[in-house]
């Protein structure tokens, strides 16, 4: 049998047996450690991963435009007048009793006062004989100065004539203004209504004795009160002083009128603080017209609270455990991206578990929840579960 052949082919396959096995040994080498090299770089990226914080994540909500508080207020005319009489004498008669409309400048009644007619009578012929006797003074100062260029009077007579035409000058200006006094307190016989109203008071009638002399307390004779504009006087504690802003719409209700809403507005306040009960006097004025409203009445005035100045931005609330709590202020952290940012706001009012933030903040911001004492601007956070 011929072996030969099979003996030299046998280097050859030797050698191609080594090739392919050191291929595959290389090849399960390269993989082996391509696999290492691929689970170190994973487990690095976990870990780091594992080092990012998770942090739960909120939205602010709008805050409320405006809370509404209720006071007691106190309805009164707007302009309101007790009418007494500058004159003495007795009530001739009068033209309006209660409830009538009246206005500016109509008689509303007439007292007949004697005594001062003729005192008057008296005051104009005094001024009569006044006028006389200075006509008859001017006529002999101007003949005695005349007489004294001609040296026919002593200079002493001229002047005597010349002074006593001063004197009947001054009397003359006295009787005068003795009639206009007069004439002036015989026209407050007529009562007039100083201005357009509703009377709403007659405290006195035909015949009745008026007395228009100096007591402390003269007799009222009418009571005027303009119906058509109100002022309601509210008491504010200073606490929401800031919610009585001249200009500020409020509005009113009361029991008489159940379901109806009166308009109103703040027009001024005392700009004190009463230190006996810390509160804030405030006047609102409402129209009224129609006449529904009437003077004395008690009525609740609702006032807006919390309400934002015009150009500021609107209010938002936030979870109190979003705030932070710094040497420079109140701050929040925001997630940006991959990031914390810490941003300061302006803290309004503390309802408990939320908190409005009067600035600073925007509808769209991601608040993060219980930030730690350690988050700083730039720290890297990642969203976890329970973002809302």
């Amino acid at each position: 049998m011929n072996t030969e052949p099979v003996q030299r082919a046998r280097p050859g396959l030797v050698l191609t047996i080594t090739l392919v096995l050191a291929v595959s040994i290389g090849a399960a080498i390269y993989a082996g450690i391509s696999t290492r090299i691929g689970d170190q770089a994973r487990l690095e990226r976990s870990v780091e991963e594992a080092s990012v914080p998770a942090v739960s994540v909120v939205h602010p909500h709008k805050g409320a435009e405006a809370e509404e508080i209720q006071l007691p207020g106190n309805v009164m005319a707007y302009v309101d007048a007790a009418i007494h009489a500058r004159t003495s004498g007795y009530l001739k008669h009068w033209s309006f009793d209660i409830g009538s409309h009246v206005e500016s400048g109509q008689l509303l009644a007439e007292i007949d006062t004697p005594e001062v007619d003729l005192q008057l009578e008296q005051a104009r012929a005094d001024f009569a004989k006044a006028e006389a006797d200075l006509a008859q003074a001017q006529v002999k100062a101007a003949r005695w100065a005349q007489l004294l260029k001609n040296r026919a009077v002593s200079s002493e007579e001229s002047d005597e004539a010349a002074s006593d035409l001063t004197a009947k000058k001054a009397t003359t200006d006295s009787r005068r203004a003795n009639v206009r006094r007069l004439e002036q307190m015989q026209s407050f016989e007529k009562i007039v209504a100083p201005f357009a109203g509703v009377i709403t008071a007659r405290n006195v009638d035909t015949g009745d004795l008026i007395d228009a002399g100096t007591s402390p307390q003269p007799k009222e004779l009418f009571h005027l009160a303009a119906l058509d504009r109100m002022r309601v006087y509210v008491a504010v504690p200073a606490i929401y002083a800031e919610a009585a802003r001249i200009g500020e719409d409020a509005t009113l209700t009361l029991d008489q009128f159940p379901g109806r809403v009166f308009q109103g507005r703040v027009v001024r306040h005392a700009n004190a603080i009463d230190v006996a009960t810390r509160t804030l006097k405030v006047e609102v004025d409402v129209e009224n017209t129609d006449g529904s409203l009437m003077s004395g009445a008690y009525a609740m005035v609702h006032l807006k609270v919390g309400r934002a100045h015009e150009g500021d931005s609107p209010s938002m609330t936030i979870p109190a455990n979003t705030l932070l709590f710094r040497a420079e202020g109140p701050r929040v952290a925001l997630l940006r991206s991959d990031h914390a940012e810490l941003v300061p706001v302006k803290i309004g009012r503390d309802y408990g578990k939320t908190v409005e933030i009067i600035s600073g903040l925007k509808p769209t911001d991601s608040l993060i929840m219980d930030p730690g004492d350690s988050l700083i601007t730039g720290m890297r956070v990642k969203a976890g579960r329970g973002a809302q």
